[in-house]
């Protein structure tokens, strides 16, 4: 392989990062069956999930939210007082 075909660990890291990217927004964007939407579930690991807030940014302050407890992105049981990076605002 010449020195001009190599892909740097960065473009590598950025390639990946991307294609996180992208499987995250296509799963924000499936509308479905209750089937259909929990496959289309998320890992908390993935969008960073936490069982506490960001500042003023809380699940059951996001358009995502499921109350008492669930998601219709992420996966798992998720704490009404939780946050994870595909928060959403309620738009009042």
């Amino acid at each position: 392989m010449t020195e001009s075909n190599r892909i740097s660990r960065r473009q590598a890291l950025t390639i990946a990062a991307g294609a996180a990217g992208a499987s995250i927004a296509g799963a924000t964007m499936v509308i479905g069956t209750s089937a259909t939407a929990q496959a289309a579930k998320v890992s908390q690991k993935i969008v960073k999930y936490q069982d506490t807030p960001k500042g003023d940014q809380r699940c059951d302050n996001c358009e995502l939210f499921e109350a008492p407890s669930s998601c219709k992105n992420v996966d798992g049981i998720i704490a009404p007082q939780g946050w994870c990076m595909v928060y959403r605002k309620k738009q009042a």
